[in-house]
């Protein structure tokens, strides 16, 4: 099993998490608005929730189902939103239908699932999380998950109760917490990391793709000026520049911020790695 330091230590881990972005990225072009779940930290950890209490339900325990207040009551132990966020985060999926009524109950009692569009995504990014693991060290995880059908109900809990618990995932440095309050502020940091060219990885100015503030935010569904005031801010704390005429030029990222993001990457792959390895006992591990 890889640890935080494993993962972050690897020399070509740059390399592997570009990649892992680029899968998360066709996720949202396919899906832009069921991705929008994990689209910035606090919706990203309450859609964990909500699933992890979706896998975990005893559908002949009616207090163990999912619901409407028990999930804004879980969110609210946490400390991941108001019981008001929470409350308006369920309506908005179920509008969405990217969660739906199941049989039976009424009201705040009536049981949720997720729809079966949001199960396939998500195993999408399950599945982008464990080829990554498996490019660091040789394993064969993502071949072990593909062949139980029921390996995403037994690891995504798992992964939900690393993800509450982790200080890098919940408490990342100054400019990652920046994009993380950002609408599709994980993305934004996505596309900015998949354009880097690795080897330019240990420069203190990371080159990236891109050059209009414009065209990225019209991609990004989000609002020029909204984008514009974020990228100023990270400006200001010496996170991002240009390298020449701002707007007409090809934009930088700073190296801490580089560091920052890989960090919060390597935490997360920690994560996924320690719920995988716990989902099989010894007798089971190749």
């Amino acid at each position: 099993m890889l640890n935080l330091e494993d993962i972050a230590g690897h020399p070509a881990l740059h390399r592997y998490v570009q990649e892992q972005s680029l899968a998360l990225i066709r996720i949202y072009e396919d899906s832009p608005r069921l991705a929008s779940i994990f689209a910035t930290q606090q919706r990203w950890l309450m859609g964990h929730i909500g699933l992890a209490m979706h896998f975990r339900r005893d559908p002949s325990d009616r207090r163990k189902e999912l619901t409407v207040s028990r999930f804004i009551e879980v969110v609210h132990r946490h400390a991941v939103a108001s019981r008001n966020t929470a409350d308006a985060f369920i309506k908005e999926m179920l509008r969405y239908n990217i969660a739906e009524y199941a049989a039976g109950g009424d009201g705040r009692t009536h049981p949720l699932q997720p729809t079966a569009a949001t199960i396939q995504t998500f195993t999408g990014w399950v599945l982008a999380h464990l080829r990554t693991l498996d490019h660091i060290d040789g394993g064969n995880r993502l071949a072990r998950f593909l062949e139980q059908p029921d390996m995403l109900a037994r690891l995504q809990p798992l992964v939900a109760d690393g993800l509450l618990a982790s200080k890098p995932v919940r408490e990342p440095n100054q400019t990652f917490s920046l994009f993380i309050w950002l609408n599709n502020g994980g993305i934004v940091m996505d596309w900015l990391m998949s354009g880097i060219d690795p080897g330019h990885a240990s420069l203190e100015r990371i080159p990236t793709s891109v050059v209009s503030i414009g065209e990225f935010a019209r991609w990004l569904k989000l609002s020029r000026t909204h984008l514009g005031r974020k990228l100023r801010t990270a400006e200001d704390l010496g996170s991002v520049g240009w390298l020449g005429e701002r707007g007409h030029s090809v934009m930088w990222l700073s190296r801490q911020f580089y560091e920052e993001y890989m960090t919060v990457q390597a935490a997360k792959l920690a994560i996924v790695d320690s719920a995988f390895a716990a989902c099989f006992p010894p007798s089971q591990r190749n």
